[in-house]
C-alpha cells in the first residue's frame, strides 16, 4: 500500500531495505476517504500528517466571496503536511478531489523518522523542497502564461509526476477531475476551461474520454506549454554529489 510513497522517496535518497521496512512498520494507519472531504482545514491544529496513497487531493484556500483557489494537486505518494508539528496551525486546507486511500502519520512517528533515520529524513526534506519548487512554477504559470499554456503545462506536470510512480500506461492516465476543479486551479471560469480543453483536443495534443486522459504527443504538448520538468527534480542525485541516471522526460 505504501509503494507510491516509498517509490517517490527513493528519488530523493537511497533508502535501504531497513528504511523501507521502517516506513511500512510505522506508517500503518490507512483509511478510505470519500470525494470532496477535508483532511485538514485552515486554522486546524492537526495531530497527524497525511499521505495520498491512491486518488487525488489538493491544497486550497477559500476566499471571502466563497471562491476557492487550488494551489497544488497531490497525487499518490505525496505527503501533504509533514511540518504541522512545527507550524502549529494550518494556513490552508487539504481536501480529496476523488475517493482516496489516505495514510495517517502521528506527530511522534514523524519525529522518529526525521531524527533516527537519516536517509528517510533526507528523502522527506527532498520532497518538501520539490513542493516549494512546484509552487514557484505555478506562480510563474498564473502570472505569465496564457490560460491555454497554463492548462497544457498542468497536464504535462501531472503526466510526468504520475509516470515517475508508474501510473501512466501507453501515454494514458486516470484524470477524474471536473471542469470546476480545473477552473479553481487555473483561476478562470468553467466556460473558459471548456474552451481551452476543446482547443487542446482540436490541436491534437490530448484527449479526455470519461475519466481518462491520453497525451498523443508529449513533445508537442511540452513545447506548446514551455514545460521544463527540472522543478520536479526527478533526476536522482547521489549522496556523494555526483548525478545518477534518473527518469528522463517522457518520449513522444
Amino acid at each position: 500500500m505504501l509503494e507510491p510513497f516509498i517509490r517517490k522517496l527513493e528519488i530523493g535518497a537511497d533508502l535501504s531495505a531497513d528504511d523501507r521496512e521502517t516506513l511500512k512498520r510505522l506508517i500503518c494507519q490507512v483509511r478510505p476517504v470519500g470525494v470532496a472531504e477535508d483532511l485538514v482545514r485552515e486554522d486546524d491544529r492537526p495531530d497527524n500528517a497525511h499521505i495520498v496513497l491512491s486518488g487525488l487531493a489538493c491544497r486550497y484556500k477559500m476566499l471571502a466571496d466563497g471562491g476557492r483557489q487550488i494551489m497544488a494537486w497531490l497525487v499518490p505518494g505525496d505527503l501533504c503536511d509533514m511540518h504541522v508539528s512545527i507550524l502549529g496551525r494550518m494556513d490552508h486546507s487539504i481536501a480529496t478531489l476523488v475517493p482516496c486511500q489516505i495514510a495517517y502519520i502521528p506527530r511522534n512517528v514523524i519525529e522518529e523518522l526525521t531524527s533516527k533515520h537519516p536517509a528517510i529524513n533526507r528523502a522527506l526534506w527532498w520532497a518538501s523542497l520539490v513542493d516549494e519548487a512546484t509552487l514557484r512554477e505555478w506562480l510563474v504559470n498564473m502570472g505569465r502564461r496564457t490560460a491555454d499554456k497554463q492548462m497544457a503545462h498542468l497536464f504535462c506536470e501531472i503526466y510526468v509526476r504520475l509516470d515517475s510512480i508508474g501510473l501512466v500506461t501507453e501515454s494514458s492516465f486516470s484524470f477524474p477531475v471536473t471542469q470546476v476543479e480545473l477552473a479553481d486551479t487555473l483561476g478562470i471560469t468553467t466556460v473558459h476551461v471548456n474552451r481551452m480543453l476543446h482547443q487542446l483536443r482540436d490541436a491534437g495534443l490530448m484527449t479526455l474520454r470519461g475519466k481518462r486522459m491520453t497525451i498523443q504527443n508529449f513533445e508537442r504538448l511540452r513545447h506548446f506549454a514551455e514545460f521544463n520538468p527540472n522543478y520536479l527534480h526527478l533526476t536522482k542525485r547521489q549522496n556523494g554529489g555526483g548525478w545518477a541516471n534518473g527518469r528522463e522526460t517522457p518520449a513522444s
